[in-house]
């Protein structure tokens, strides 16, 4: 289990959870196929086994690894909008009358149910540690909105969950721009061969820089006329590489060859047991990573009463 994005939250209030307390609470809640007439569904799945009846969260050394599954039927909104031109115009010249957009809005609405049952169906699956010990949730994807999904759906299984994403005290951008500029990054991380530049005038204007030497004179003009780094690619020790934007959404993920190797040989021949091993050296990474990261960053920014 190597996670390749990370939105990092921070609890704002303390979690008591056991393993038996968890384990119902996404009970409550498990993923099923949407009904006929039903375009999404989201509900918790087992992250390690694809037997039914496995449990819906996994722990390993006090963290808690759990997965949400969403179902959506997929319309094409080209599909809908010609059907609702091909019935409005269809009214309007039997009827003699001009369709409005209230009655625009029902026709689409009717459209929309005959097709669902028809509509094929995608799953996606997100995956996240609740590392308790830490006050911190890690989920395993780029995009906000898919872990929100997780959030709110996990917010409404317990009750209560108090979260924000991470921020920092200083503009990441700055911090990326200085690190490229002064050629070094914050103690343990380096700088590597892409970024991507913006241009802070009206007109905006985007760079992205793939396999080049940042330290090279193009690059300091470039930020010399203005422009400033809102994406970095950064290593961590000689443990993981990834990339980081202005907003910390860390994308592409790689952990080293050498903890995956420690995985196999910790985990044995047995899955379950590299399962365990992975999870257990790539969460000892992350806890290690991420409070350097925001540390560099010029520390995270924590509301008072936190």
């Amino acid at each position: 289990m190597w996670f390749k994005n990370l939105l990092t939250y921070r609890l704002t209030q303390e979690l008591s959870l056991t393993l038996e307390s968890l384990e119902a609470a996404l009970g409550s809640k498990p993923a099923r196929l949407p009904e006929s007439q039903v375009a999404q569904t989201a509900g918790f799945i087992s992250p390690n086994s694809k037997h039914p009846d496995a449990p819906l969260a996994h722990q390993v050394d006090g963290v808690y690894l759990i997965a949400l599954r969403t179902y959506e039927r997929l319309l094409p909104s080209s599909a809908v909008t010609d059907a609702v031109a091909e019935k409005v115009e269809e009214i309007e010249s039997s009827q003699s009358r001009k369709v409005y957009k209230k009655e625009k809005d029902q026709i689409k609405d009717e459209i929309i149910q005959s097709f669902l049952p028809r509509a094929f169906i995608n799953k996606k699956t997100t995956y996240a540690a609740l590392d308790l010990k830490n006050n911190l949730i890690y989920v395993n994807t780029a995009s906000a909105k898919a872990a929100e999904a997780l959030l709110s759906t996990l917010r409404e299984v317990l009750g209560s969950l108090p979260v924000r994403p991470v921020t920092v005290k200083i503009a990441p951008t700055a911090t990326y721009t200085d690190w490229i500029r002064n050629g070094a990054a914050a103690e343990n991380f380096f700088v590597l061969s892409n970024c991507c530049l913006n241009d802070q005038g009206e007109d905006g204007g985007e760079i992205n820089v793939k396999n080049q030497d940042l330290t090279s004179d193009d690059i300091k003009q470039l930020l010399e006329g203005g422009k400033v780094v809102t994406k970095i690619h950064l290593a961590f020790k000689d443990l993981l590489s990834f990339s980081v934007n202005d907003k910390l959404v860390v994308q592409g993920l790689r952990f080293e060859s050498l903890l995956q190797d420690q995985a196999l040989e910790d985990g044995g021949d047995d899955k379950d047991g590299q399962f365990d091993a992975s999870f257990l050296l790539m969460m000892a990474t992350l806890n290690e990573m991420v409070p350097q990261l925001l540390s560099g960053l010029g520390g995270e920014e924590i509301p008072q009463g936190i």
